[in-house]
């Protein structure tokens, strides 16, 4: 196994365990608690996840320590599963009982050939488990392509042989407005000399709090059609006779 490069350790806490400093807290939180349900009604012994786009792995403990066999598949040579620069993975038809896609859709250029092969690792009676932006900034990794409705996020994957279980909405519009002033204000703070790291953390305090409040406040109504983040469960669809 090869060595985890500089500060991935605590990449993967600071996603899966954010800071209320952070200018993300709420989004992360909130993501997190839904992954780790999620993992706690799947994840046993026996199972095998696999992690598309899997990056630092920040949700890999939570499959982990309930007994699946989670195995991570990126670009490059490092993970543990390799997905070719055409988007075909190096693993064989049927080897996973769930796939996970954490926050990479939405940097997908060919979803196609992302959702096919996802579709093509799970066994029958496999999960897809995955979650992606409703609205968020521009952040390419390398790319940055879309960001999606809920109805127009359900349609991508229906349309593309996947029957969709639940739609969880994370984070509301009245919280994830109050983030992105929030990460642009904490942007500016943190070139100002000695004071700019202690004005920005104390800053996001604040407005972390004021987001949690106001996302107490969203109607799910509005919430579940203006999310922030949503996460997605399906199967594969029956195959119509």
């Amino acid at each position: 196994m090869s060595a985890e490069p500089p500060f991935a350790a605590f990449d993967q806490v600071r996603r899966r365990e954010p800071r209320i400093v952070d200018t993300d807290w709420l989004v992360l939180r909130g993501l997190s608690i839904e992954v780790s349900s999620i993992a706690a009604e799947i994840a046993h012994p026996g199972v095998v996840a696999v992690d598309f786009g899997c990056g630092d792995q920040p949700y890999r403990k939570l499959f982990e320590q309930r007994g699946a066999e989670y195995r991570g598949a990126d670009l490059g040579q490092a993970a543990q599963i390799v997905i070719r620069p055409n988007g075909h993975v190096d693993a064989p038809n049927a080897c996973a009982d769930v796939v996970l896609s954490f926050q990479v859709l939405e940097h997908v250029r060919d979803l196609d050939t992302y959702l096919s092969e996802a579709k093509r690792l799970l066994r029958r009676g496999g999960e897809l488990i995955l979650s992606t932006h409703g609205t968020w900034l521009y952040h390419p990794h390398p790319e940055d392509h879309r960001r999606w409705t809920r109805m127009g996020l359900v349609n991508e994957l229906e349309s593309r042989g996947w029957r969709v279980d639940s739609c969880t909405a994370v984070v509301g519009p009245l919280a994830w407005t109050t983030l992105i002033r929030l990460t642009g204000y904490c942007f500016a703070l943190r070139k100002l000399p000695l004071v700019g790291n202690v004005a920005a953390a104390l800053l996001a305090l604040v407005m972390n709090l004021r987001a949690a409040a106001e996302d107490r406040l969203t109607p799910s109504a509005i919430r579940d059609d203006n999310a922030c983040v949503y996460l997605v469960r399906a199967h594969r669809a029956k195959k119509s006779s």
